[in-house]
């Protein structure tokens, strides 16, 4: 890949940027909240003393917040550039994509020495991706269930109760939990696929989720 030049190219627009460091940080505070919420405790024993109160509040506050980002990165599936498009998702579902599916197999196999340049989204990751969108569904769905059932009959508690024939409280509370630690295997896994990728492919993985910008070749632009 260093036989080609490489040219600067605009690929993640603003609003993915925002929608991943969003989530990022919604996740850090959901995660800690939520063991914190798993074993309370207090810092005193006097009827004013309000701290899981208030842990449970930003725990509640950063679940609506990263709903609104993963919603609205999903819409923006649809309005955004190619890169970010829904149809990047489904690399399988063209000839073009099966073919970068392939030889990124290969060079995840050790078959190939030189790893494939990908301009947007690598086909092996989008489709990791898909399932950490089913994740986040899931986390959303048996969080405001959970939530919703210290209010029987209210609007919310109406919308999901799709959800509670499905599971039971405790079996909600024990996918909600169990999908915590899927998106933790995720991200450990994530972390070291940008990091190699930017070192094989010196096109700046890493900072475009900051600037925006990759380096690429021509070809693929």
């Amino acid at each position: 890949m260093s036989d080609f030049c490489k040219f600067k190219c605009y690929i993640w627009e603003l609003p993915v940027r925002w929608c991943h460091w969003v989530n990022v940080m919604s996740i850090v505070i959901l995660a800690v909240t939520g063991f914190l919420i798993g074993t309370p405790f207090s810092f005193g024993s006097s009827t004013s003393d309000f701290t899981m109160g208030w842990i449970r509040f930003t725990h509640f506050t950063a679940a609506y917040l990263f709903t609104i980002s993963v919603a609205s990165r999903f819409l923006w599936s649809f309005v955004g550039n190619s890169y970010s498009g829904w149809r990047e998702f489904f690399p399988l579902s063209t000839a073009r994509g099966r073919e970068k599916t392939v030889k990124m197999l290969r060079y995840y196999m050790f078959i190939d020495k030189e790893v494939p340049e990908t301009v947007g989204h690598n086909p092996l990751a989008t489709s990791a991706y898909v399932m950490l969108f089913a994740l986040y569904s899931l986390m959303i769905l048996t969080g405001f269930a959970i939530y919703a059932e210290h209010a029987p009959g209210s609007p919310l508690h109406r919308m999901l109760g799709f959800m509670y024939p499905l599971f039971s409280t405790q079996g909600m509370r024990l996918a909600h939990h169990f999908s915590m630690w899927m998106i933790f295997g995720f991200i450990i896994n994530h972390i070291y696929s940008a990091w190699l990728m930017d070192i094989k492919e010196h096109g700046s993985e890493i900072s475009s989720m900051f600037s925006g910008y990759k380096f690429t070749v021509r070809k693929e632009k």
